[in-house]
């Protein structure tokens, strides 16, 4: 058994550990001037400065801001304006779910679903894009390295950053990601939303009619549906083997290029076609 004094010792010992933790924990997410929003993540409960957009009130730090330029600077407005209605609904359905707000990590759904769409970069020579990765993975690679080169996004541990490359790299794989961690469903749930109407937010979501218009309105989505087709021709015509995916398996995107890219070929690539060849 301790004696007393040596309980006195080990309980002092607990105690100045305990301070040192929450030392390292303020130092890693330090409270900043104006108003704050709770959020409980994978790690621990986070205090976060907000702004409002769109009517919204939304997550604030430098690390959301620079994600927020980075996709600007890496989209055409179209597709920018995608990732940040993306964003907001994901945003408005955490508003509209007590669950979520005890459960999601705020800074990792604003981070993932404003950088899900860096694979559409069509800047020439983007260093983003590969000769031959799904755009999905291109994207979840690059803000993999956006977090790691970024002085707040050091600070985050891996977990959250997979959580990230999970989030963007599956999120059209609703299959897959639906079964995956909050973070990441809620991600792929909120990009989805923008390509349905705000009566189907409204009833799947509980998100109202008119948070849904608002965010619509700041960000419009005329010319997307264009923009859209355009992308995945493009991903087509340049890299067609990441459309039926680089292991020659099927990918939802391949009718853009059977129908609309000219010598396309995704014919004895098909899934199907490596079984029927290679197994007796």
């Amino acid at each position: 058994m301790y004696s007393e004094n040596m309980l006195t010792r080990l309980l002092t010992i607990g105690h100045i550990a305990l301070i040192i933790f929450h030392l390292q924990l303020f130092a890693c997410h330090p409270l900043t001037s104006g108003p704050r929003y709770e959020a409980r993540g994978v790690t621990t409960s986070h205090r976060y400065p907000t702004r409002e957009l769109a009517g919204i009130t939304v997550i604030d730090t430098p690390l959301v801001r620079s994600a927020q330029a980075f996709a600007l600077a890496h989209s055409s407005s179209t597709t920018y304006n995608h990732v940040m209605r993306s964003w907001l609904f994901g945003a408005l359905m955490v508003k509209n779910n007590a669950t979520l707000q005890r459960t999601i990590d705020l800074e990792i759904q604003a981070v993932s679903a404003l950088l899900h769409d860096l694979g559409w970069d069509q800047t020439p020579s983007s260093p983003i894009i590969s000769p031959d990765r799904r755009f999905e993975v291109d994207g979840a690679i690059a803000a993999r390295a956006f977090l790691h080169d970024h002085p707040n996004g050091r600070k985050w541990n891996e977990r959250r950053v997979q959580l990230v490359w999970d989030a963007i790299a599956l999120h059209t794989e609703r299959a897959l990601n639906y079964f995956k961690e909050p973070a990441v469903r809620l991600v792929s749930q909120g990009i989805s939303l923008d390509f349905e109407t705000a009566e189907i937010a409204k009833a799947t979501f509980g998100i109202p009619i008119s948070e849904y218009q608002a965010v619509v309105a700041e960000f419009p989505k005329e010319g997307f549906k264009q923009a859209l087709n355009e992308t995945f021709v493009w991903l087509c015509r340049e890299k067609p083997g990441s459309t039926y995916s680089e292991t020659k398996t099927d990918t939802w995107m391949q009718p853009w290029g059977d129908r609309y890219v000219d010598g396309y070929n995704s014919s004895a690539n098909l899934r199907i076609d490596i079984i029927d060849r290679n197994l007796p």
